[in-house]
């Protein structure tokens, strides 16, 4: 469990993670030409217009979870399967993008502070960040809907295949509380964290 620092310093970082999540996806919309997002007020880096309590609440204490969905309404894009994969897209790497700084944040900063209990509190409180981005990031992009894995799939897939996934939607938020209970969700996660964690350590300064 986490102790009470860890806590305390998780929210903001659970905040900023969940707002650049859903700010980059209602942002690559409305590059796109879809007013939607614009209209419901999720242009913004404002946690409140993002927050849902239940998927924050899994981040903070699981290091995985979720926000409140962009809606968008492709018809609004020249080219809608393109239009849709940039979009869902949009989130997951903009966390990634984050945890590349608070990664690069991480080794530069605390060394440089003045005090111990100076240098503890930013090396967990940019460690957490880290965590943080990357667990958004790796469970959006599983392919089960309503993440936004399972529109990255459906931008992907033939056709002739849309319907048999669109049906598979109907059971995702099923499928994805099976996987919460029975513990199985950090174990995909897993092995895709650990390799966004070894990319970002690859890119870092």
């Amino acid at each position: 469990m986490l102790n009470l620092q860890s806590l305390l310093l998780g929210i903001p970082a659970l905040l900023m993670a969940i707002s650049v999540h859903e700010f980059a996806h209602g942002y690559a919309a409305h590059r796109l030409g879809d007013p939607t997002p614009r209209y419901q007020g999720r242009l913004t880096l404002n946690p409140l217009a993002h927050l849902d309590p239940i998927g924050g609440l899994m981040l903070l204490l699981f290091r995985f979870g979720w926000a409140k969905p962009v809606q968008i309404n492709p018809a609004y894009f020249r080219n809608r399967k393109r239009g849709t994969l940039i979009v869902a897209l949009a989130g997951p790497l903009a966390n990634i993008v984050m945890a590349w700084l608070f990664y690069n944040l991480w080794r530069l900063v605390p060394g440089a502070l003045p005090t111990p209990a100076l240098r503890v509190t930013a090396d967990l409180f940019l460690r957490i960040n880290v965590l943080y981005n990357l667990g958004l990031a790796a469970f959006n992009l599983l392919p089960i809907p309503p993440l936004d894995g399972s529109k990255v799939a459906v931008s992907l897939l033939p056709p002739k295949w849309e319907y048999s996934f669109a049906v598979f939607s109907t059971y995702g938020p099923f499928v994805l509380m099976v996987l919460l209970v029975t513990g199985m969700t950090q174990r995909l996660l897993n092995p895709v964290l650990n390799t966004l964690l070894w990319l970002i350590s690859r890119l870092s300064i």
